[in-house]
C-alpha cells in the first residue's frame, strides 16, 4: 500500500547529526528532536514551543516502562487450543465475552493473588493498568473482531533497553495548515491488511481535506470517541526516508468542520517500534502524492545496510 519513491531530500530533512544547527537533531536516548527556531513570527515561536512540549511528552510515552517499546508478544488464544501461552503462567481460554484464566500461579489479577478462575474482559486503559500482572510484566487482554489475545508488556524488553531513537524532522510552518473535515452520511468500515498478515475492518468517518503549497489533498479518517480524527497514510517519502506508513491525528473539528492539520505531529505506527502490534496499512486513497518530510520519519538506523 505504500508508495516507494526517491525523496529529493528537501531542506530540513531529519538527521541524527548532533553537530548541525539547521536540521533536526535526535536524542537517541529519548527520541526527541529539536529544530531551528523560526524568526520574525510570534505565532510560529509559540507553535514551535508547543511542538517541543508535545515531543517531550511523546518521547516519555514511548520509553515508559510499559510503553510500546515494552511489547514482547501478542498471543492469539485461537493459536493455543490447550490455553498454554509461551512463557506465561496459567491457562487462558476464550469464554464468550470474556477470557477465562485458571491455574495462574504467580499472577496477580486486579492487584491481588487469586484462586480458581478469573473472568477477564478486554483491557481498555494503559498497559500499566492491565488486569493481570506477572512480576514486572503486564499481560493485557485484547479483543479484535471476536478473537482474543494476550499482549505482554515487559519493562526489560530488548527493544526498550536498546532503543536507538527516532529520526524527527524539525518543525516547519509549511506543514501546519488548516483543513476541513467532511463527514460521510454514515460511518464506513473497509477491510484492510494489517501488518500481522490478517485483514481487519477499519472504521472511517469522513474525509480530511487540506492544501499544501496550493495543491489540494484528502485523507480518509476515523473518528475517535472524543471527536478527534486519525489517518493512516503513506506518502512519497514512505520507504525512502520515512517508515512505510505513518499515523496523523487531529483534535475534534470545529462545528463548521475546520480543523488544524499538522504533519509536524505525524508519528510512527506502534508496529514500527515492535512487531507485535496490529497496525492497519493505509486504506485505499490514503497514499499522498506528496513528500511529507515532516514529523517522525523512522527509527534511527532503519533502512541502513
Amino acid at each position: 500500500m505504500s508508495l516507494v519513491q526517491n525523496d529529493p531530500a528537501p531542506t530540513g530533512t531529519a538527521t541524527t547529526d548532533t553537530a548541525t544547527t539547521d536540521t533536526a537533531t535526535t536524542d537517541t536516548a529519548t527520541g526527541t528532536a529539536t529544530g531551528p527556531a523560526p524568526t520574525g513570527s510570534a505565532p510560529a515561536d509559540v507553535a514551535l514551543a508547543d511542538w517541543r512540549q508535545w515531543r517531550a511528552a511523546r518521547a516519555q510515552a514511548l520509553t515508559a516502562p510499559w510503553g510500546p517499546l515494552s511489547v514482547t508478544g501478542t498471543h492469539w488464544l485461537d493459536d493455543y487450543p490447550d490455553g498454554l501461552l509461551p512463557d506465561i503462567p496459567g491457562r487462558w481460554r476464550a469464554a464468550g465475552d470474556h477470557v477465562s484464566l485458571t491455574r495462574g500461579a504467580g499472577l496477580l489479577v486486579r492487584g491481588r493473588p487469586y484462586a480458581g478462575e478469573a473472568l477477564l474482559a478486554a483491557d481498555t486503559g494503559p498497559a500499566e493498568r492491565a488486569q493481570v500482572a506477572h512480576r514486572r510484566r503486564r499481560l493485557a487482554v485484547l479483543e479484535r473482531e471476536g478473537a482474543w489475545a494476550v499482549r505482554v508488556h515487559d519493562p526489560d524488553a530488548p527493544a526498550r533497553r536498546g532503543f536507538p531513537g527516532l529520526e524527527v524532522s524539525p518543525w516547519e510552518a509549511r506543514w501546519a495548515v488548516e483543513g476541513r473535515f467532511v463527514p460521510y452520511e454514515a460511518e464506513r468500515t473497509v477491510r484492510v491488511p494489517n501488518v500481522d498478515g490478517r485483514e481487519r475492518g477499519l472504521a472511517l468517518g469522513g474525509e480530511l481535506r487540506f492544501s499544501v503549497d496550493g495543491l489540494a489533498y484528502a485523507l480518509h479518517v476515523g473518528v475517535g470517541p472524543d471527536g478527534g480524527l486519525t489517518a493512516v497514510f503513506a506518502d512519497a517519502t514512505s520507504g525512502a526516508g520515512s517508515h512505510r506508513f505513518r499515523f496523523l491525528s487531529t483534535p475534534a473539528p470545529a462545528p463548521d468542520g475546520t480543523v488544524p492539520v499538522d504533519f509536524n505531529r505525524a508519528v510512527l505506527p506502534p508496529c514500527a517500534l515492535s512487531p507485535h502490534f496490529l497496525c492497519p496499512f493505509p486504506p485505499p486513497g490514503n497514499t499522498l502524492g506528496l513528500a511529507v518530510a515532516a514529523g517522525e520519519r523512522r527509527l534511527v538506523g532503519e533502512g541502513e545496510e
